[in-house]
């Protein structure tokens, strides 16, 4: 950490970090999503993420992303999900970046402060992995607490990347897997758009869009007849849907591997 006062301490290189927002369709159930009366929360229909409280300061006490600083001779990619591992214990199937956040009024303490964000949108079985504590708990979406540092733009900026893509793109995939339901695909898109849409509209829009295939297998849903299973026709040609954006058992394996401890320092020390 450079020394000095606050001009002196603009002059300096500014601190880099990666950050990673999560987002699903649901979160995990735990005793947590109980109200008063015992009766389990809604954790479905809506987007959620998970989060990590912060321990000291600055921004004591408040809600962030899970992130961490960057280590000699491991890539964004590696240092991206070791900051989830770390935080978390989840390893998303995909990572995006998203962005790169370098405002000069990001800073803390007159430290400048650059931050390259990931994004992941992970499915139900992804949710399971993620460990919760009393410093990691998921939020939905629409109902975010105190968020340290410039995190709540960042969220509110991958939700509207994610409003915009959902129309034209397989990114709804990412949610409920490679294969889905017509039932299950509108409910990424209400979910992601945040209002209800009319079933035999969302079938007819979908369906005449021809991105979709049949598989020729069907699924039971409650009492309902039979759902046909469909698929994107270019999700497994032209999409990196459904590998990972690194091979993170090698990092592992490798002398390069992530420190846990050196991610969870620099989160705590304001990486943001």
């Amino acid at each position: 950490m450079p020394f000095g006062n606050v001009s002196e301490r603009l002059q300096q290189p500014p601190d880099v970090g990666v950050s990673v927002v999560i987002l699903a369709l649901g979160a995990p159930e735990n005793e947590e999503s109980r109200d008063a009366s015992g009766d389990s929360k809604d954790r479905t229909g809506r987007l959620w993420l998970p989060l990590v409280r912060r321990v000291r300061q600055p921004f004591l006490g408040d809600w962030a992303l899970p992130g961490g600083g960057l280590q000699c001779g491991i890539s964004l990619e590696q240092a991206a999900f070791g900051a989830l591992e770390s935080t978390t214990d989840m390893h998303p199937r995909y990572l995006e970046q998203l962005y790169t956040f370098g405002d000069p009024k990001r800073s803390s303490g007159g430290l400048p402060m650059v931050s390259i964000v990931y994004w992941a949108l992970v499915g139900s079985a992804e949710i399971r992995t993620c460990t919760e504590g009393e410093n990691v708990q998921w939020f939905p979406a629409d109902e975010l607490p105190a968020l340290a540092f410039d995190h709540r733009g960042i969220i509110e900026y991958a939700l509207w990347r994610l409003r915009n893509k959902i129309e034209y793109s397989t990114i709804a995939a990412r949610f409920v897997g490679e294969r889905f339901t017509l039932a299950q695909l509108r409910s990424v898109h209400e979910a992601v758009l945040g209002r209800s849409l009319d079933p035999a509209n969302f079938r007819r829009h979908i369906l005449g869009s021809g991105e979709l295939e049949d598989t020729g297998t069907t699924v039971i849903q409650g009492r309902s007849r039979p759902a046909s299973v469909y698929r994107y026709r270019r999700a497994e040609t032209t999409s990196p849907l459904f590998s990972p954006s690194v091979d993170l058992a090698h990092a592992r394996a490798d002398g390069s591997r992530i420190s846990q401890s050196a991610m969870t320092n620099a989160h705590n020390k304001g990486v943001s």
